[in-house]
């Protein structure tokens, strides 16, 4: 009988709800198009996933990309920076927010 497989942040958060984004983005996103090193490294991907998830004000998905950040080997202070930088092209709301979060969870990895 084999191991019962880990579940993905996707399907933890979406469970049986919604079957075919899980797969898509388990599979095409993150199987395919995050795996891809030929040009950017995932610490790269995860710089410009940041600010673009800022740009765009999707600040709630800063809480699994923030970690995954430091984890693909990005600093706080590079994702301060950047946040801060690109506060003058998505507008100061969603900076401050994105830095309120940030703040947040760097607190909670100390």
């Amino acid at each position: 009988m084999s191991e019962p497989q880990e579940q993905t942040p996707m399907q933890r958060m979406m469970g049986d709800f919604a079957p075919t984004f899980v797969e898509l983005t388990d599979e095409v996103l993150f199987g395919k198009v995050w795996a891809r090193t030929d040009a950017l490294s995932p610490r790269d991907r995860s710089l410009v996933t940041i600010t673009s998830l800022v740009t765009a004000g999707n600040i709630e998905q800063l809480n699994a990309h923030i970690p995954m950040g430091l984890a693909n080997g990005l600093t706080e202070d590079e994702i301060k920076e950047a946040i801060t930088h690109v506060a003058f092209y998505a507008g100061w709301p969603p900076a401050v927010s994105a830095l309120t979060l940030a703040q947040k969870l760097f607190s909670k990895e100390a």
